[in-house]
């Protein structure tokens, strides 16, 4: 069986695929996978680090802040038209999978016109541009969340969940082990601070901007800044001492940073919120303002409404993070109920789900 799995651009996009693709292979460790991306993201990293092969496209998406770096737009989307073409061709997929992203939309549509079967897998409660286009053409699509009717053919829709990493699905750390690696103390409150896969400003700002207070207050943060802040974070802590800081470019172990954090400031990408439900973690999500259709705050407001999670508004959180996080970690009441109702939303075995579904569709 061959499958070509398209798109990526973000944690939320990659993460998942490479989950599909390892379930695919528990099922037949033969399977012929590959994937395709686009160049200079994230996935051509991720891709080959979990031994998969991929191809890079020059897919890029319409800037809306830098207007002038849109003129190569309809050279690029040529250029991964003619390459998608050779590429469905030279591989001869049984189907293809999209899971989003820049690459998704030449790759899967390239496959579709030479006859290959497709499937989406769509992370978020606001269905994205791209998705929504492909759709038409799809066989099945792959659903996270509930009421995706509107923006899909309801007979094409299987509810699966969103696939996570198998360290994080299948996490059988100890919590003394979790904090053991990351050098942290079992008598003081652990707080992990995510900003996606990329990192986020604001959260990073916030966090600095109460660092004195984290510290006199002696709670302990897992601070995954980003690569992009990274630098300038570290270099504006040059010559301080905040023993209970713990910054970091990327958390590699997520699995022991969800098993030692008492609680967790994130974004609301897709990945984030599926992660943290299989965690069973009290939560306070920071959507992201900077995404299409607020996407971040819908997907937030699912968990809020069911009262499994808190929201601080991305313009407040500078402001207002320290105090929600104190008033969090001393309401151990307000944590279980969070935990309780954050873990009944979890699908487990979603990338497994969907594997299974595959397979059958391609016999």
């Amino acid at each position: 069986m061959k499958v070509l799995i398209g798109g990526g651009g973000t944690g939320g996009h990659v993460f998942p695929a490479i989950a599909i693709a390892q379930a695919l292979r528990r099922i037949d460790p033969q399977i012929d996978i590959l994937f395709v991306g686009a160049k200079d993201k994230i996935e051509m990293e991720k891709v080959p680090a979990a031994g998969f092969n991929i191809i890079g496209l020059p897919a890029a998406g319409f800037q809306r802040k830098k207007f002038f770096k849109n003129l190569s737009l309809p050279f690029k989307l040529l250029s991964c038209m003619i390459k998608s073409r050779k590429i469905v061709k030279d591989f001869a997929p049984d189907i293809a999978v999209g899971v989003g992203g820049y690459a998704s939309g030449p790759i899967l549509r390239a496959a579709s016109k030479q006859g290959v079967p497709i499937v989406l897998q769509e992370q978020n409660s606001h269905a994205g541009v791209t998705n929504q286009i492909l759709s038409k053409k799809a066989s099945r699509i792959f659903t996270a969340y509930d009421g995706m009717e509107k923006y899909f053919d309801k007979d094409k829709i299987s509810f699966a969940g969103n696939p996570v990493r198998a360290d994080i699905a299948n996490n059988t750390a100890s919590r003394d082990e979790a904090l053991e690696h990351f050098g942290l103390s079992a008598d003081k409150p652990v707080v992990l601070s995510v900003g996606g896969s990329l990192g986020a400003g604001t959260i990073n700002k916030s966090i600095m901007a109460h660092i004195d207070e984290f510290d006199k207050a002696g709670i302990q943060v897992i601070w995954q800044t980003g690569k992009y802040y990274y630098d300038n974070i570290m270099a504006s802590l040059s010559g301080k001492s905040y023993p209970t800081i713990h910054p970091m470019a990327f958390v590699k172990r997520m699995d022991l940073a969800y098993k030692a954090a008492d609680i967790v400031v994130s974004r609301s990408g897709a990945l984030s919120v599926s992660e943290l439900c299989i965690a069973a973690k009290p939560v306070i999500f920071v959507p992201s303002p900077n995404v299409a259709e607020d996407h971040q705050t819908k997907n937030a407001m699912a968990l809020v409404n069911k009262n499994a999670a808190a929201l601080l508004r991305d313009s407040e959180a500078e402001a207002k993070l320290f105090d929600m996080v104190s008033s969090l970690l001393s309401d151990k009441d307000k944590q279980k109920s969070f935990s309780e109702n954050i873990a009944s939303l979890a699908v487990v075995n979603s990338a497994d789900l969907i594997a299974k579904e595959i397979v059958e569709m391609i016999k």
